[in-house]
């Protein structure tokens, strides 16, 4: 007989447990006679293992709130247990603010209300307390409107819970869930519409330009909702195994649930707009992220089978599947193809794993566990699911030149990962005509970039083979990452004096001479006589080169050698210089001249200022729209720079635990010690010993001890706070430096703020009659099951080959892209800053396509062009 466990993690499963029956009445009944067999002995397990199930695999908590039903007919007290623990629980994730819990546990609640264990009117007050807070936050007089993340929140938790209990709610108490559907319409009137445009997945200024607007997510959930009820609660996607149970569960108690307390409301706004409600809307919508952006990739008949609220519980079953089995790739991919669903669902799968894997301003879980699911996924439906993939990548090909830069870049790497776990098989033919387009457009860039990351995960004439059918495109490989090493004496080269430093200098490194040596050589023989220029081409080249056979071999010169490039590079100008030389040596490889940068950076060799200026230099600006490379080594150093304030935030925030621990433990010993020396007497006029003088010595020490090791944690604390104002004032530096840089070169390239209002207006200002009719550039639609594009879009049609936006404007799009990208991606960084930034670059002065995109990258009121 299997064990009780088992049958409660595997219930619905088509598995051994149950011998692979999919009938949910046997499965139930199965399970409960196991169970009920089981209480009397291990009634606390049950119930904790129940729950965890229960909030770990949602898609299954009908069976879990019918199999609770059933325990409840022979066990009330069991299951009074059960709701008094959801209570405590649900109380606690309201007070913390964990999302995923409070969300399914009212789904959790309400499959249990369908079974008679909860009073219906217990599961109203439920609601209209989230309600009525919901309500209170978005009031401009008694709330705080910046904290609406929240009050959304609580009203999509409610709508969610519907569709599991909908009809019952209706049918016992009608007069209540009216009640219930009459509020959430008064709050959706009286809360702002949701028009974050900095985090939609492709650039919507057709829509603005037409005066259209999109539903926000809650305004559409409530429309779903609507219908369902117009359908009287009918739908397809979530099973109702408690109906099988009604003649037995209406006899049980159905039980009341205890009182649940919203969380206090935050301190009113004294003003509804400007930097405060900005800071804090940010704050809100970290704790109370949106969930899902949705990514319409295929055309609505792929999917036309599926009811709107269908598509919206298929969507709730794959991101919790996503969400608790993180862990379990194999797992994971497993049930998303077993979910309880009687449609076909892999298009709204593919589409669903897109809007994780793009979604701004980051996906919940790092892009690789995307990568491994949709890999897995591949191969657990072999026949179906490769071609879906597919095409939802044509599509996005096609559409590319309007997908958001960050997503852009995350659709490349994800894409060149993927291939690289499939033999680098794709028909590239398709793709050939990009080659006719200009060097700047997106779709001949993605091409490349694709290309350029695949041979980082396998090399040169591996990725050229692969591209056989379609042999042109070898055009678009990079040069074979060999260095350009300036003193290299193969092939002939002529040998110059500077040939001979460097091979002096190799020679001095492979004999293990120290980096003091070696600083005294330079100081001595090398700076007198050659200058700084020859110093630092002749140390940074040789040095790379010697570094240049792998990663480690890298690492470990730098290590030895790295107070040498210190010696002679130490302000920002030198390290400037120091970065071409890198880039100069690294020229056919941008992987390894990120690492080298990084690396040097890590070891303080480089400043982030130093990067931005070398970022935005001529010879780099030029390449902003026709490749990754600046880019790439920019978001390294900001990056690196955010989480060195991100490693010291946590080691500060461990030593202030530490200091208040230590600090207990000095005070109890010095008591202690206290407490012995009070016990003295004096004999004689002599103070002479109470207590055990083994003891007293030992308390003695004790105290010292304990009171040093207070003093070092306090010490380390002060020292790494010291650390953090430090990075802090460089993190400050380092915005002001990026922003000013990007205001200055935007401002130089853009048209008169007179000429051009919208980025419409920007990619239009090169079209021509010539150009695509921009209704097809929203084509999308397949002519067939394997999802190929019917036409090109304006970005290049493979027959004319046409690409409508001049270079000048496509650099333009694709910097502001940027702009946009590191102010959303950085936004807890920047908002800190606001007001110097507003103050010194933000100001009425600069470009106002500069400013939009600022503001749309930190969900910013976006001020009027």
């Amino acid at each position: 007989m299997s064990s009780w466990r088992s049958l409660l993690l595997r219930i619905g499963d088509k598995c051994p447990e149950y011998s692979n029956s999919t009938d949910h009445k046997e499965h139930i009944e199965t399970c409960f006679g196991v169970v009920r067999r089981e209480l009397e002995h291990s009634a606390n397990d049950i119930l904790h293992f129940l729950l965890q199930c229960a909030e770990q695999l949602p898609h299954k908590i009908p069976l879990y709130g019918t199999l609770v039903g059933l325990l409840n007919l022979e066990d009330e007290e069991f299951v009074w247990k059960v709701l008094e623990k959801i209570r405590t629980n649900f109380q606690d994730s309201l007070d913390s603010g964990n999302c995923d819990s409070i969300r399914i546990l009212m789904r959790f609640l309400t499959a249990m209300m369908c079974s008679k264990v909860l009073q219906p009117a217990s599961l109203v007050v439920l609601f209209e307390t989230l309600l009525s807070s919901a309500a209170t936050t978005v009031d401009e007089e008694k709330g705080n409107p910046s904290w609406q993340a929240r009050g959304d929140f609580y009203v999509t938790c409610i709508l969610s819970s519907l569709p599991w209990g909908g009809s019952e709610l209706v049918e016992q108490v009608p007069e209540e869930i009216e009640r219930i559907m009459v509020g959430v319409e008064a709050y959706l009137s009286i809360r702002r519409h949701n028009s974050d445009t900095g985090l939609s997945f492709f650039g919507d200024d057709d829509l603005s330009e037409k005066g259209l607007t999109e539903k926000d997510f809650l305004e559409d959930l409530w429309e779903r909702i609507q219908g369902l009820c117009s359908n009287e609660w009918k739908l397809d996607s979530v099973p109702r195994p408690h109906l099988s149970f009604e003649a037995q569960l209406v006899a049980g108690k159905s039980h009341e649930f205890g009182p649940i307390n919203a969380p206090e409301q935050p301190e009113p706004l004294l003003q509804l707009s400007g930097v405060i409600y900005g800071k804090q809307k940010h704050i809100a919508e970290l704790k109370y992220p949106q969930r899902i952006r949705r990514l319409n990739i295929f055309p609505a008949n792929k999917t036309e089978d599926m009811q709107p609220i269908d598509r919206f519980i298929v969507e709730e079953y794959l991101l919790d599947v996503l969400l608790f089995l993180n862990g379990c790739r194999k797992e994971c991919a497993s049930y998303m193809v077993g979910l309880p669903v009687t449609s076909r669902y892999e298009y709204l799968m593919a589409e669903t794993i897109f809007s994780q894997l793009l979604l701004l301003p980051q996906p919940p879980f790092k892009p690789m566990y995307y990568t491994l699911v949709i890999m897995d996924l591949c191969k657990a439906l072999p026949g179906a699911f490769p071609a879906v993939v597919a095409g939802a990548v044509r599509a996005l090909f096609e559409r590319i030149a309007d997908l958001d830069m960050e997503c852009r870049t995350r659709l490349i790497l994800w894409f060149s990962h993927h291939l690289s776990n499939f033999q680098f098989i794709w028909p590239w033919e398709e793709w050939d005509h990009v080659l006719g387009l200009p060097k700047w457009a997106p779709q001949r860039v993605f091409v490349q970039e694709v290309l350029e990351r695949e041979i980082r995960l396998s090399y040169w004439d591996k990725v050229k083979q692969s591209i056989e059918n379609a042999p042109a495109l070898e055009e678009l490989l990079p040069p074979k990452g060999v260095p350009n090493f300036k003193y290299s004496t193969e092939d002939g080269q002529e040998r110059s004096e500077q040939h001979a430093l460097s091979a002096e200098l190799s020679n001095k490194v492979k004999g293990r001479a120290t980096a003091k040596d070696i600083i005294s050589w330079v100081e001595e023989s090398l700076y007198p006589h050659h200058g700084w220029e020859v110093t630092l081409s002749v140390v940074v080249q040789t040095l790379l080169d010697i570094g240049s056979k792998s990663f480690t071999h890298l690492i470990t010169v730098l290590e030895r050698y790295g107070q040498v490039i210190a010696r002679i590079c130490h302000d920002h100008d030198k390290q400037f210089m120091l970065i071409a030389e890198i880039s100069s040596y690294w020229k056919n490889n941008t992987q390894m001249t990120a690492i080298a940068i990084d690396r040097m950076m890590g070891y303080r060799l480089l400043s982030n200022l130093a990067i931005i200026k070398w970022v935005f230099s001529p010879t780099s600006i030029e390449q902003f729209h026709t490749s990754d490379r600046p880019w790439e080594i920019l978001r390294n150093a900001i990056s690196k720079t955010y989480n060195r304030i991100c490693d010291l935030r946590k080691e500060i925030s461990s030593l202030k635990n530490s200091a208040v621990l230590a600090e207990d433990v000095a005070a109890k010993a010095k008591a202690e010690l206290d407490a012995a020396e009070s016990k003295l007497t004096l004999v004689d006029g002599e103070p002479v010993l109470g207590e055990n003088p083994a003891k007293m010595k030992r308390l003695k020490s004790n105290a010292e001890k304990t009171k040093e090791e207070e003093v070092s944690v306090r010490d380390s604390l002060e020292a790494k706070e010291a650390l953090l104002a430090r990075a802090l004032e460089e993190n400050e530096a380092l915005f002001l430096s990026l922003y000013k840089n990007f205001s200055n070169v935007l401002m130089e390239r853009l048209p008169e703020a007179s000429k051009i209002e919208t980025l419409h207006d920007l990619k239009s200002t090169q079209a021509d009659e010539m150009a695509v009719d921009p209704d097809e550039s929203s084509e999308m639609d397949m002519d067939n099951d394997n999802g190929r594009p019917k036409k090109s879009q304006s970005n290049g049609d493979k027959s004319s080959n046409i690409y409508s936006i001049g270079e000048k404007e496509q650099w333009c799009l694709s910097t502001l892209g940027y702009v946009k990208a590191f102010s959303r991606q950085y936004a807890s960084e920047i908002w800190p800053l606001i007001e110097k930034l507003d103050a010194e670059v933000l100001t009425e002065n600069a470009h106002p396509l500069f400013l939009k995109a600022v503001y749309d990258g930190l969900c910013r009121q976006v001020i009027k062009l």
